[in-house]
């Protein structure tokens, strides 16, 4: 499926469901790119995944900055000769009432979460051409479906699925771009070890999927690495939820 020479930007990888993805893709025998804004998280996670099939390497990334993004990626073309694959994956939330939500919290995470994802597929764009590469963005079931007091991150994770199928057009056929909207993704205990946590479940929460389990990091990277590989060369422009059927489920009060 993979090579080992074949070089992945994973931002947001040094913690939750992207340090599960750079996980996988080391076991893969991918070099693997942390691209973190949180150094702790970044270096944890960098030394844990030394030593295996592939390589990882941190780089401190405010995604939400140029001239940190096209930093990073002259890095990653600097140490490794190629960027094969791009994983868009950092994101933070607000969580307060609309009427609450200040401009400056609103822009931060329309920043990070959609402005992040423009300015790394506009920067790696010209290397993943020459690789003929591939990007995976990560939405959220949230862009179909919402909680209240969710406004700043659902409206960027609806940016991220039309900036999927945008992107698929525009690199298209070089790069192929898809995205993953995940569900409840159980992350606890794959934050950095010192807020780490041991998830704990009820029944209830189980039985609200189909699947009869609340989903967890490594079903998020199973579908990257899908998508990521040459094999699966005629997908492109797709949104895929990976929710346990959670959004198909009719609930009734």
């Amino acid at each position: 499926m993979t090579t080992p020479s074949r070089t992945i930007i994973i931002t947001g990888a040094g913690q939750g469901i992207g340090r599960a993805i750079a996980h996988a893709c080391v076991k893969a025998g991918m070099n693997a790119i942390i691209a973190e804004i949180d150094e702790d998280a970044g270096r944890e996670a960098e030394r844990e995944l030394a030593g295996g099939s592939g390589t990882a390497a941190f780089i401190p990334t405010d995604v939400a900055d140029e001239a940190s993004v096209a930093s990073m990626v002259a890095a990653t073309v600097s140490r490794f000769g190629a960027v094969h694959a791009l994983v868009n994956n950092a994101a933070i939330s607000a969580g307060k009432p609309v009427s609450a939500l200040t401009l400056d919290e609103w822009d931060r995470v329309i920043g990070v979460n959609l402005t992040g994802p423009f300015l790394c597929a506009k920067h790696c764009a010209p290397h993943l051409r020459k690789a003929r590469g591939s990007i995976v963005n990560i939405a959220s079931t949230r862009a179909l479906m919402s909680e209240a007091d969710t406004e700043a991150y659902s409206a960027s994770k609806g940016g991220i699925v039309a900036l999927t199928h945008a992107l698929s057009v525009s690199l298209g056929p070089e790069v192929r771009v898809n995205c993953i909207s995940p569900g409840w993704i159980e992350t606890r205990d794959w934050r950095k070890q010192s807020k780490r946590e041991a998830p704990v479940h009820s029944d209830r929460d189980r039985l609200q999927h189909p699947a009869g389990r609340v989903g967890v990091p490594d079903d998020i990277a199973n579908m990257v690495l899908y998508l990521l590989s040459p094999e699966n060369g005629f997908i492109t422009g797709q949104n895929f939820v990976v929710d346990g059927g959670m959004t198909k489920k009719m609930i009734y009060a």
